[in-house]
């Protein structure tokens, strides 16, 4: 018997390095509000967590103008932006192995699902994954933890139904989502997170690279007398 049989994934900083495009969607959306933002660490705060919640919580925005910001930056994002993207080395190496093992794969993401699709199928990465749910266009349902009951309703699963089933992402939303849900979660180092924030969020598990990560869930899921 496997101790973890289901595996979800967050998208940006976890399966895919999506710096570029973000960074540079945030700064086309504070341009048309009068803001040149240089600052690249601010700037990677914005991946991960929804994109309404970081322009009010670092620029003060209000709730309208966020929307406005987000908006902005979808122009950029929706044609240019979701492809300056590449998977991280060894990422589909670890979802082949994992298939292999018969483990079910899903991912859950704050990024709007018709973008995470686009940009799952650009990298021929979305046959891994048994079932996606991400936001809707408008935010109504973008937090982590509403990402991860999404994936879990299109498993067939109660919210009361996590045993067996494993969070794996890059910053502290995914650590405090999956919480919420039910659900472990394993941090990983390298992604977007400031030093320390997975361990000070709680992360059951810490895998420092993509290597560090693919022995970690190798061991987690396979058969166990």
């Amino acid at each position: 018997m496997r101790k973890y049989h289901t595996v979800l994934f967050d998208l940006d900083g976890t399966l895919t390095d999506s710096q570029e495009g973000i960074t540079k969607c945030v700064q086309h959306a504070l341009s048309y509000f009068g803001i040149q933002e240089q600052d690249e660490e601010k700037l990677k705060l914005f991946i991960g967590p929804p994109l309404d919640d970081m322009f009010m919580e670092l620029y003060g925005f209000s709730p309208e103008k966020a929307r406005e910001a987000r908006e902005k930056y979808r122009e950029r994002f929706s044609t240019v932006g979701l492809f300056e993207n590449r998977p991280y080395e060894g990422i589909r190496e670890l979802l082949v192995t994992l298939k292999e093992q018969g483990v079910i794969l899903g991912v859950a993401t704050s990024k709007p699902e018709i973008f995470s699709r686009k940009i799952l199928e650009k990298f021929n990465l979305n046959s891994y994954f048994t079932v996606i749910s991400g936001a809707d266009l408008e935010g109504i349902h973008g937090s982590k933890a509403d990402v991860i009951r999404g994936a879990l309703k299109l498993l067939n699963r109660r919210p009361e139904e996590t045993e067996g089933i494993l969070m794996v992402g890059d910053r502290k939303y995914d650590v405090e989502g999956a919480r919420e849900c039910g659900l472990p979660c394993v941090g990983v180092g390298f992604g977007f997170a400031p030093p320390g924030e997975l361990c000070e969020a709680g992360a059951a598990y810490y895998a420092e690279t993509v290597a560090d990560l693919k022995e970690l869930l190798v061991a987690l899921t396979r058969d166990v007398d």
